[in-house]
């Protein structure tokens, strides 16, 4: 049974009142170009501008599988940059997906969220061009958010 709401559409348009929280994953060598943020880029500038700052700078800050960027693009709206895949390309070591990282970042997912008072949205995190399997990033979601209360909404886009 999960606490998870799904429905179909795009994760960068709740229709929901109150504060959102748009969760992603995002690889740890830079790139943004493939993929949900494309989606996120269409709507909002900032999520990107502030990525690709976060990742400039890395040898000062926190940048690195597991870290949470959180960028507000609206009064009521935030992104959360996650950082959850380590490169982009699948090879000797696997897919890029990491769910060590997907977890830890959940973690501080659901601290913001709860400090904002927010609902969280999101497309199949993870299970895009980073090669994830739902069935062992749902847990972690439910573990980090749902069971803490936290409303979370999984898109699947199209009809």
């Amino acid at each position: 049974m999960s606490g998870i709401r799904y429905v179909r559409g795009d994760a960068t348009v709740p229709s929901v009142k109150g504060v959102k929280v748009i969760a992603h994953v995002c690889n740890d060598i830079g790139g943004w170009g493939k993929g949900f943020v494309l989606a996120i880029s269409r709507r909002w500038p900032e999520p990107e501008a502030a990525y690709r700052a976060w990742h400039r700078g890395r040898a000062g800050n926190d940048f690195g599988l597991g870290a949470v960027q959180f960028v507000q693009v609206e009064r009521q709206v935030w992104v959360a940059n996650m950082i959850g895949q380590r490169g982009t390309k699948t090879g000797s070591k696997g897919v890029p997906v990491r769910y060590e990282a997907i977890d830890t970042a959940l973690e501080a997912l659901a601290a913001k969220a709860g400090e904002l008072g927010a609902t969280v949205h999101m497309p199949r995190i993870g299970c895009g061009l980073a090669g994830g399997k739902w069935s062992r990033v749902e847990p972690l979601i439910e573990e980090r958010l749902t069971r803490r209360g936290i409303p979370v909404t999984v898109y699947d886009h199209g009809d």
